[in-house]
């Protein structure tokens, strides 16, 4: 497992970087800091590293040759502006990187792209193709089409899911704040840089703010729930300033820079990251103290009697997340009941079952085969 100490072993590096980071408060790009940040990813890259850059800005890139002065209200104001950004932002990339020998590829990802399992697992052989190629993809989503990602404008989970996806050792989320604090430093001058996390507990969760600026739309609460992805992939993350001259080598060297987020010890299987993160959440159940101790301690499958309250509505096979009293979730796993059938069982013994529903399917909710544990 690496730590901060020795991610100089990284080989396959994730950088996602913001719309902030790339851009003026003008909303022009910042072709200097775009430039240095590309000589860096193709200095790692001359080193044998695989580099996959994660880059938001194709709205903000829109916007600017569009002339808008504030970020679009609708969806398909959002969608014209990425339309225009999109082959914009790419060409200078395609342009820098080739002045140091590099060859890219866009990629453009959605949320179905891991909702669907045949197109996870699509969007994973071609990736890993194109590394085994030499080639740097550079990833955004497809926010043009996306209208559910355009709604949270979230690449700071899509980065974390690519990092997932393609098993890279460190993913490097690179922002306009310095990493985690105690608080909001914009308020509070006392607060303090978190340089390290074990563990993403809800008081972690608690110091996440609100969104960005204008010309991004991510805050610190998309990035800590990106942080949950990367770790229990087995992928260390780091929070940092793009501001930072040299922020990636200096990252990899080890140096005291940012919050890095430690990653669980096991990673886990390509089918049980899909279960956990590239699947879409129907619903939720909540589970007593007894049944929390068993699925976290004793390797148990969910069972009826453990369950007290069932929330939304979701059809057998459907994912689904279990979560404590307090509201922590602690897994998530397939549903062998639908939602409708779990709220009459809940609470009940397995043995009860079939004579309360007229039929019993499974003895277990969910079953310890089709859950990955989050806690």
């Amino acid at each position: 497992m690496l730590t901060r100490d020795t991610l100089s072993a990284a080989g396959r590096i994730v950088v996602k970087v913001g719309t902030s980071t790339l851009s003026h408060v003008t909303g022009k790009l910042n072709l200097l800091r775009i430039e240095k940040l590309v000589r860096e990813l193709s200095d790692l890259a001359n080193q044998g590293k695989e580099i996959i850059l994660v880059t938001s800005g194709a709205v903000g890139v829109g916007m600017d040759r569009l002339g808008l002065k504030e970020r679009p209200k609708t969806i398909p104001e959002k969608q014209a502006a990425a339309a225009v950004g999109q082959g914009i932002l790419m060409h200078t990339y395609e342009k820098m990187f080739g002045e140091y020998g590099q060859i890219v590829a866009q990629v453009l990802l959605t949320r179905e792209d891991s909702v669907k399992r045949q197109r996870y697992v699509n969007s994973r052989n071609t990736l890993l193709t194109l590394l085994r190629m030499g080639v740097i993809p550079i990833i955004n989503e497809n926010d043009v089409v996306a209208i559910d990602e355009l709604k949270i404008g979230d690449n700071d989970t899509l980065s974390a899911m690519v990092a997932s996806i393609v098993e890279a050792d460190v993913l490097i989320i690179l922002s306009d704040v310095e990493g985690v604090y105690t608080d909001n430093p914009q308020n509070n001058s006392d607060a303090r840089l978190i340089p390290e996390i074990s563990e993403i507990t809800p008081e972690i969760e608690a110091l996440a703010g609100g969104a960005g600026s204008i010309r991004g739309t991510g805050g610190m609460n998309t990035k800590i729930q990106a942080g949950k992805i990367a770790v229990n992939s087995g992928v260390v993350m780091v929070i940092a300033s793009g501001s930072r001259d040299g922020v990636v080598k200096d990252i990899l060297a080890g140096e005291s820079v940012g919050t890095v987020f430690l990653s669980k010890e096991n990673r886990l299987q390509i089918r049980k990251r899909w279960l956990a993160f590239g699947a879409r959440l129907h619903g939720s159940v909540k589970v007593d103290k007894g049944c929390e101790k068993a699925i976290l301690d004793g390797g148990s499958s969910l069972l009826a009697a453990g369950i007290i309250e069932v929330e939304g509505d979701f059809d057998h096979g459907n994912t689904v997340r279990i979560i404590t009293l307090e509201g922590r979730e602690i897994a998530r796993g397939l549903a062998n009941y639908n939602s409708s059938d779990t709220r009459k069982i809940m609470g009940a013994h397995t043995n009860d079952i079939a004579g309360i529903l007229g039929h019993k399917s499974y003895d277990e909710v969910v079953h310890r085969d089709n859950m990955v544990l989050l806690a």
